[in-house]
């Protein structure tokens, strides 16, 4: 039975906030197909969006803002068309519709299916949306942020404190009969500080983001990414460059997830290696790694900065083992790559907004954790360092060549931590990087810092962990 055939669906509290109806979907779906695509989809959107600036006391920036619209996808093969429209009424749906099916020509032979909703579990149920949560409530935040800091070191030139929230609605609607909907809740809270001493300024800062409500920032997590803030800070002062060259590396666990997003998991992503562009485009079945290493990338963490009830594409997400005891098993998958190499979508399809078209993305990607324990790896090292947190970096997603920079850290001699240091590069490739693990400690923890992946132009929200791992070798870029 075709969608137009078919009854109306049950009452959908996002129809109706969207202004559509099963009748409208039909229509527009087909008007995408009428060309001879094999497959078209709507991606409908609503965020409402706020952020708050305190410095030193004073709210210097405020914004609210509200992004709504459709996304049209027609799909032939590897091929896609595209269009969006900001305009939820039926002509302009009709017209951005007939723009994405002009990739295709011929005709249509399977008309678009009846639609069944998508049920899925809930990872990130909060009590009060952002959308009801008023400015009133937030403020006080900012403010007990900025006092709590400057009540933990006197040596405090200057806090500014950064709050963003925002509450998501999503409805897609697929030619193969999906209907999916999704509500994404999201709050972040940073705080940065400069301090001095005897004449010498420095900064850092930390952060917590998570799909949560604002009872989830009680007074022991101010306190905490506050503590952390100032301590990354103050230890600048101490802190020294290394002696360069090829040394032993301890990845720290949680924020060392990073040089695993960017140096590794981008290059499992599936069109990379469909196009051939990624190292590991032809390792499927084969060691990447050491037995120690898995790494997995999912979406089923709740309440984590990249946890999905649903992909971007309406898939139902999951855990992805990407490589298992070393062995690469499967890469992350949208609707297009799956078809291609004749698996099933691996949940991974995202999108920045109704605007852009998926790809696949990572979610939560981590390492699990391995049998020794962090005092083990750091007794094993004459002479290395520690790197513990990260501000940039730069990948060669095909080759896995990367840079990156290590705002803080520590020296290891003689299988001690001696000395923190700060202004180092770490340079080196991934597949090599994960080759060259020896060591893989048992306290993986996924950091929960304000983490986004850009990728192509597009940035979506995501997680990373690590727990504390043993490079044999990366090139230190520290002094001489």
């Amino acid at each position: 039975m075709s969608l137009t055939e078919s009854a109306e669906l049950p009452q959908n509290e996002f129809l109706a906030w969207f202004g559509v109806d099963s009748n409208m979907l039909a229509r527009v779906l087909s008007a995408a197909m009428d060309r001879g695509a094999d497959y078209a989809d709507l991606y409908f959107q609503h965020s409402q969006s706020n952020s708050l600036v305190l410095e030193d006391g004073i709210i210097s920036r405020a914004s609210t803002g509200v992004d709504r619209g459709v996304g049209i996808r027609a799909v032939i093969g590897d091929q896609t068309g595209y269009a969006y429209s900001e305009d939820l009424s039926l002509q302009p749906m009709l017209d951005a519709a007939r723009t994405a099916a002009a990739i295709a020509s011929g005709s249509r032979d399977v008309p678009p299916q009846a639609l069944k909703h998508l049920s899925v579990p809930d990872q990130y149920p909060i009590e009060d949306p952002w959308d009801t949560v008023g400015v009133h409530s937030k403020l006080p935040l900012l403010r007990k942020t900025e006092a709590v800091v400057r009540g933990i070191e006197p040596a405090i030139r200057k806090v500014t404190v950064s709050w963003a929230d925002s509450d998501e609605r999503v409805l897609i609607a697929t030619s193969d009969g999906t209907l999916a909907t999704d509500r994404r809740p999201m709050a972040y809270l940073s705080c940065r500080i400069t301090a001095e001493q005897g004449g010498e300024m420095q900064s850092n800062g930390a952060n917590l983001s998570r799909r949560n409500g604002i009872g989830w920032f009680t007074d022991e997590r101010i306190q905490s990414v506050c503590q952390d803030a100032v301590d990354r800070t103050m230890i600048l002062f101490e802190a020294r460059r290394p002696p360069a060259g090829e040394l032993p590396v301890v990845l720290a666990a949680g924020a060392s997830g990073i040089l695993l997003h960017e140096a590794v998991g981008h290059g499992m992503e599936a069109d990379f290696n469909r196009k051939g562009t990624s190292i590991y485009s032809t390792l499927l079945g084969e060691r990447v790694a050491p037995d120690c290493v898995t790494i997995v990338d999912s979406a089923l963490h709740p309440h984590e900065r990249g946890a999905l009830n649903m992909d971007d594409e309406g898939n139902a997400t999951e855990r992805t083992v990407l490589v298992e005891e070393g062995i690469m098993r499967s890469y992350l998958h949208d609707r297009i790559s799956a078809e291609h190499y004749g698996v099933a979508p691996t949940g991974s399809g995202r999108r920045q907004s109704f605007r852009h078209v998926p790809m696949p993305r990572m979610r939560c990607t981590y390492m699990e954790p391995g049998e020794s324990t962090r005092d083990e790896i750091i007794e094993s090292v004459d002479h290395g360092i520690v790197a513990e947190t990260f501000s940039n970096g730069q990948v060669q997603i095909g080759a896995g060549d990367f840079t990156f920079y290590i705002r803080n850290g520590w020296l290891i001699e003689g299988g001690k931590i001696t000395a923190p240091i700060k202004d180092v590069n770490i340079i080196g490739n991934g597949p090599d990087a994960i080759r060259n693990i020896t060591m893989v400690a048992n306290d993986m923890e996924l950091d929960t810092g304000g983490w986004t992946c850009g990728k192509e132009g597009q940035s979506v929200p995501v997680s990373q962990g690590m727990p504390t791992v043993l490079v044999s070798q990366l090139t230190v870029g520290g002094e001489n």
